[in-house]
């Protein structure tokens, strides 16, 4: 049985970059070279996302990752958190 496009986005925040992705790399050939900003934008996401299923775990937070529909506001929480953690020296 094939999931739904809500249960896709549902278990997948990604879903979106994960498409782009695939897209670019069918249009040129499956060559990742063409599509290195696609993919590091895929692999941003789903770090990103992981940092938050991460914290949100260890604080008792459930869901651990956040429904679809409130996933904007998860992400305007997270995002500074995230940034600073990723760009230590």
């Amino acid at each position: 049985m094939q999931k739904k496009k809500y249960d896709q986005e549902k278990y997948n925040p990604c879903l979106k970059e994960a498409n782009i992705s695939y897209k670019c790399l069918s249009d040129n050939g499956y060559d990742k070279d063409k599509c290195e900003l696609q993919i590091e934008n895929y692999n941003l996401c789903k770090k990103f996302w992981g940092f938050i299923k991460t914290d949100r775990r260890k604080n008792g937070i459930k869901p651990y990752l956040p429904d679809p529909q409130d996933r904007e506001a998860i992400k305007s929480q997270y995002i500074d958190a995230f940034l600073r953690q990723n760009t230590k020296m």
